[in-house]
């Protein structure tokens, strides 16, 4: 399988769908994501991580990590989400302009899964604030605290926390101070069996 990681000549990236404004209220699940990468040291080289995070409820939805920049990475984090929440055509996923968030590889992938792509504009960090703030999270509270001698014990370490505490557990000053799932329950009785 070819990968096409450029954003190539006279190809224009989607247009910023999202425009800074983050908030959205549960009932909004599924609708709009947002995503980005960022990187991991270990003892054996560089450690990659992709995540896509719901708007409405600051859940992390999907991610991958990986030892590659391509746009593989992306896409597995993204099929991640689809295939988690299964969302209907037309959810948005903003993100920065990243080489593989503009190639052709993820466009085609966003158009066979109904999947509308946004990404917000050059060196505007803002743009993406929530991604980048989960980011800032996870660094604080797992990554920078200690070393990593292998990549598979930070992919394991990444999935004990997103999945185990940051997702159910850690309280969201922007939910009311519920967690990600307990957020989502208070709208959708099946997302509260789902996670109990």
């Amino acid at each position: 399988m070819a990968h096409d990681d450029r954003a190539g000549p006279g190809r224009n990236p989607p247009e910023d769908l999202i425009r800074r404004d983050f908030a959205c209220a549960a009932t909004d699940l599924n609708s709009r994501w947002c995503g980005d990468i960022t990187y991991i040291h270990t003892w054996e080289g560089w450690l990659y991580l992709a995540t896509v995070i719901d708007l409405g409820s600051r859940r992390v939805v999907g991610w991958a990590t990986a030892d590659h920049l391509r746009t593989d990475l992306v896409e597995h984090a993204l099929r991640s989400a689809i295939t988690q929440r299964q969302p209907g055509p037309g959810v948005i996923f903003h993100s920065d302009r990243g080489c593989q968030y503009t190639s052709g590889q993820y466009a085609r992938l966003a158009r066979d899964t109904g999947v509308r792509l946004s990404v917000g504009r050059k060196g505007q960090c803002w743009d993406n604030a929530v991604a980048e703030s989960f980011f800032a999270t996870i660094k604080t509270e797992l990554l920078d605290r200690q070393p990593w001698p292998t990549k598979a014990m930070a992919h394991k370490a990444i999935f004990e926390y997103v999945e185990g505490w940051y997702n159910t557990r850690r309280r969201h000053s922007s939910l009311g101070y519920l967690s990600p799932a307990a957020y989502e329950a208070t709208t959708d009785p099946a997302t509260e069996r789902a996670v109990a």
